[in-house]
């Protein structure tokens, strides 16, 4: 693997980490200001409107189809400058119209993501919310671009840097929020698209000193857009189908009090080991295959694909077993405080164990779909999409009214595991790019047994540290010392197994293209 490769991996998955970190801050702060309130559940379905929005057009189905084809137009030196800006104003234009539409549709949007809510508080302050800040789709969409631009390029760490910037905006605007006595939910409505306009203008100004600057223009339905278009047209399906099953879970959730809280909460945990190894492989890995197809070069793909693979379970098994194995530990220590009671954080730790059984499934669809963007397949991945929101849909609306709202968390798992069976089965056509080397069949199984020996040392660690992580004063100790002790059994585990190897990380970045 290149040493572009590793440290593009490094570089994106130590800015995601200190991004979640960061943002698991703001949640915390958020909890114990407004708890799983009426409040804190407003706000958190007002919020996931736009980022629901960002996913279905830029992130997800804009991007996975837009990064390919730039990428190879800079390998061939096909004017990439010229492609971006089209692109960058085809999806300003239309990022406008809908940004316009939704503001005015609020009240219909809410209920669509939370009819539970109509008939009490939560309704109206949700719909206040989301109007002031949806406007935050414009920008954040517009951003993704202009990163996958900068990821395109190798400049990761400054497209990185923009959802650290976010996180530290909302926690400094909830410090002065509770220092003079402003009103806590309007304060994170209103600083929603002031941390637009702030991610815009940085990423903006990282992209003209790159060489890209982006200016408003009237769109040009040029060949290559038309081209970006019918790629982009299936991504956009299928992410709405992903959105789908977002719907579908705040739904079953907002029916009991305090479940959107609990199920935002506990995702929050589950975002940093995902986004760390997740976003990491996905980002990194999408252009690097795309460059080494335009080469030719399929046998670099195959080794960037077994590293990856390598790379998101050496990091991934063992924090599925942790999320599960000490779930209540965690939400009770980082959670249980001021508004966020004890109920509050068993149910988020029902929550999180659930998410973590589907978080490995999650990170592989992160390594398998660059592998289908990468050859301009975007069809596959939507029927895929399509068979998992039925399971998804079935599951949750099935199972609510056997387990609540665990049904929703559940449902995610399930659906994602149905995702990436179908991803691999179909990556099976593509020969030789997705067949295992010695090197990852050797370590796979070792990687589980030693995330698998881990897990029973953090049972057994939580059973005798009880007393410490339930009094106040000795509970932070008691975690980090639990946390501690899990990561040193498995890499200590993994090193005796031979499952890890620290001269393979020092090799790799010593390793020339």
């Amino acid at each position: 693997m290149s040493r572009k490769l590793t440290r593009g991996f490094l570089t994106v998955g130590g800015w995601t980490f200190g991004s979640r970190l960061v943002g698991f801050v703001r949640d915390i702060m958020m909890a114990a200001y407004l708890g799983a309130g009426p409040v804190a559940e407003a706000f958190l379905v007002a919020f996931s409107l736009p980022n629901m929005f960002r996913r279905f057009f830029a992130e997800g189905a804009f991007n996975m189809a837009f990064v390919p084809m730039f990428a190879k137009k800079v390998e061939a030196g096909e004017e990439p400058k010229r492609f971006a800006s089209d692109a960058f104003n085809a999806l300003g234009s239309v990022l406008i119209a809908v940004t316009l539409i939704g503001t005015l549709a609020m009240p219909g949007l809410v209920w669509l993501m939370a009819s539970g809510f109509v008939g009490d508080e939560r309704f109206g302050l949700a719909v206040q919310y989301g109007r002031i800040g949806f406007v935050y789709i414009l920008f954040i969409s517009l951003v993704a671009l202009m990163s996958g631009v900068l990821n395109t390029h190798g400049r990761f760490t400054e497209a990185t840097l923009v959802p650290v910037m976010m996180n530290v905006i909302f926690i400094l605007a909830m410090l002065l929020a509770a220092r003079l006595g402003w009103d806590m939910g309007l304060t994170l409505a209103w600083t929603v698209p002031v941390t637009g306009i702030a991610q815009f203008a940085f990423t903006w100004w990282a992209a003209r000193r790159a060489g890209y600057t982006f200016l408003p223009g009237r769109p040009r339905l040029t060949p290559e857009l038309k081209r970006l278009l019918v790629i982009a047209g299936p991504a956009v399906l299928a992410g709405g189908v992903v959105q789908i099953n977002l719907l579908v879970g705040r739904q079953v959730a907002s029916f009991t009090e305090g479940a959107v809280g609990w199920l935002s909460y506990a995702d929050r945990l589950y975002q940093l080991p995902l986004g760390v190894v997740g976003i990491a492989i996905g980002t990194v890995l999408l252009p690097e295959l795309s460059r080494r197809l335009r080469a030719g070069d399929h046998e670099g793909g195959r080794a960037s694909f077994n590293r990856g693979m390598e790379f998101a379970a050496l990091l991934t098994l063992p924090a599925a077993v942790a999320l599960v194995v000490i779930a209540l530990p965690l939400t009770s220590v980082l959670y249980e405080r001021g508004a966020f009671s004890p109920t509050d954080a068993r149910n988020t730790a029902l929550v999180l164990a659930a998410y973590g059984l589907g978080l490995p499934a999650f990170v592989l669809h992160k390594l398998f779909q660059p592998l289908y963007y990468a050859r301009e397949d975007t069809r596959s991945p939507f029927r895929y999409a399509l068979w998992s929101m039925v399971v998804n849909v079935i599951f949750a609306v099935g199972m609510m009214p056997v387990i609540g709202f665990l049904a929703a968390a559940l449902a995610t798992t399930v659906s994602g595991w149905v995702m990436f069976a179908q991803l691999w089965w179909g990556a099976r056509g593509m020969g030789d790019a997705v067949r295992p080397d010695a090197r990852l069949r050797a370590r796979l199984p070792r990687i589980a047994l030693a995330s698998v020996i881990m897990g029973g040392a953090l049972w057994a660690a939580s059973m005798a540290l009880a007393g410490p992580l339930a009094t106040e004063g000795l509970r932070y100790g008691a975690l980090a010392a639990l946390v501690a002790l899990g990561i040193v059994t498995y890499f200590g585990t993994a090193f005796l197994l031979g499952a890890f190897r620290p001269a393979d990380m020092k090799a790799q970045l010593r390793r020339q293209r």
